[in-house]
């Protein structure tokens, strides 16, 4: 899609979810290419459905991981490092 900035301006809804839905989306300035629209990217965050979708993938569904009970220790942490006390 390409729109001046005047339509853009007018059709901004339109515009915005076209460009969400991944259509190149470029505003011109007298003809020329001015500037283009691209939907938002997640900066951080852990995306579960995607982590649930690979651990089916790897047959990881049914593992159980289990922690010894003094595992918060800061003890335990020097004993695993193998650093003396």
């Amino acid at each position: 899609m390409e729109l001046s900035i005047r339509d853009a301006k007018a059709r901004f809804a339109e515009a915005a979810t076209a460009a969400a839905r991944g259509e190149r989306v470029v505003v011109t300035k007298h003809g020329r290419p001015f500037i283009e629209l691209v939907p938002a990217q997640r900066t951080a965050g852990m995306d579960f459905n995607k982590a649930a979708i690979v651990r089916r993938d790897l047959g990881l569904d049914g593992l159980a991981v289990t922690l010894p009970p003094d595992f918060d220790n800061p003890a335990f942490s020097r004993q695993v490092l193998g650093l003396s006390d």
